[in-house]
């Protein structure tokens, strides 16, 4: 009897179950520790990548992110994804903290939205019992972050097809709406760009693409921090890329901020030979009214009529001078580069001039 009173003891000390449950009520039930359930709930949480995609981005709105950068990449089965943002940022001794559960800043108030309710403390927490790796690689207070976390697809799915973009349409009323398309990493992206469209900019592309596109999201504001004699460290994570001068400084800043990429591609970036991105919405919006100017016909030559009228160069000239004086006005206003150039097409149906819009940093 004793014998079998001592294995019993040790049984109940060892077992598993010690670590999971609060107590045993009979009958076949038990209630759960809170981390044994809050570490379930984090499983359902998370079902696919594109999930983690989601959470992420709506952390960056609720850190109150202007801009958001998106890279994401494939190797065998491990999906990579670095998102850095220009939001509040963390402070060091909350870089491994802020993936535990029931951590928030939303002391007060939490959030709802298209994807239900945020602000538990449980999202990034729930990304990281499902990833590989989830880490921050780099953050300062009030300077923003950059969180890189990596999956494995064998055991968290994502969609099959990740290259087809989602399809815009506008409806009479002059508003996107999305009319098809896989719900693929670039539809979670694109749905959060047109929900917060006037608050977030989001930026996706490859590691490259999107160190090219920091380097010259940064560029006027390195222009003071160099003569202030800043270096990348000591400036907002998203503006350190534009710090770099040598591809070797450029790589190594990428990398530590979970951007990997070669020194060859850094040398590319600095010598002009990989373009920034525009947000990802103007991208497929820009796709979208490429494909109704085809369905109406190809565009025109300049210089060739258009209903009768023959547009002169020199007068194509002097409209260009009016409307870059027009834009002048508009970007001192709302905070733009004013020292940009238009571009005009006729096409069948109409003249359309487009400006390109960059933000003052």
């Amino acid at each position: 009897m004793v014998e079998n009173d001592l294995a019993a003891f040790v049984e109940r000390v060892t077992s598993k179950s010690l670590f999971r449950v609060e107590s045993d009520l009979g009958h076949g039930f038990v209630r759960l520790k809170v981390s044994e359930a809050e570490r379930r709930q984090a499983k359902q949480d998370i079902r696919c990548v594109e999930d983690a995609v989601i959470e992420m981005l709506r952390n960056a709105r609720d850190a109150h992110a202007r801009s958001i950068f998106l890279a994401t990449s494939k190797s065998g089965s491990l999906r990579r994804i670095v998102m850095i943002d220009d939001g509040d940022g963390l402070p060091a001794d909350m870089h491994d903290a802020i993936f535990e559960p029931r951590v928030t800043s939303k002391l007060d108030s939490f959030s709802s939205d298209n994807w239900g309710v945020h602000g538990r403390g449980m999202a990034l927490y729930s990304i990281k019992e499902n990833a590989e790796e989830a880490r921050v690689a780099a953050s300062m207070e009030q300077g923003g972050t950059a969180f890189s976390v990596v999956f494995d697809t064998a055991s968290v799915r994502e969609r099959k097809d990740q290259s087809t973009p989602p399809l815009l349409t506008r409806g009479e009323d002059g508003l996107w709406t999305f009319a098809s398309g896989p719900h693929n990493i670039v539809r979670c992206v694109a749905e959060f760009s047109l929900s917060t469209q006037g608050a977030c900019t989001v930026f996706c592309g490859s590691a490259v693409e999107i160190a090219a596109t920091m380097y010259a999201y940064g560029e006027r504001f390195a222009r003071s921090s160099v003569a202030e004699g800043l270096a990348p460290q000591d400036v907002p994570v998203s503006k350190r890329l534009s710090l770099c001068f040598d591809a070797e400084s450029l790589a190594e800043s990428a990398r530590s901020i979970g951007l990997d990429i070669s020194l060859r591609s850094a040398y590319r970036i600095l010598q002009g030979e990989v373009f920034p991105l525009d947000s990802y919405l103007a991208t497929l919006s820009k796709e979208q009214e490429g494909r109704s100017l085809e369905k109406k016909g190809s565009a025109m030559d300049l210089s060739q009529d258009f209903r009768g009228l023959k547009i002169a160069e020199e007068d194509m000239g002097e409209f260009k001078h009016s409307l870059c004086q027009a834009w002048k006005t508009l970007a001192e206003a709302y905070f733009l580069e004013s020292d940009i150039e238009p571009s005009v097409r006729i096409s069948r149906d109409g003249l359309y001039v487009t400006f390109p819009v960059r933000k003052q940093l």
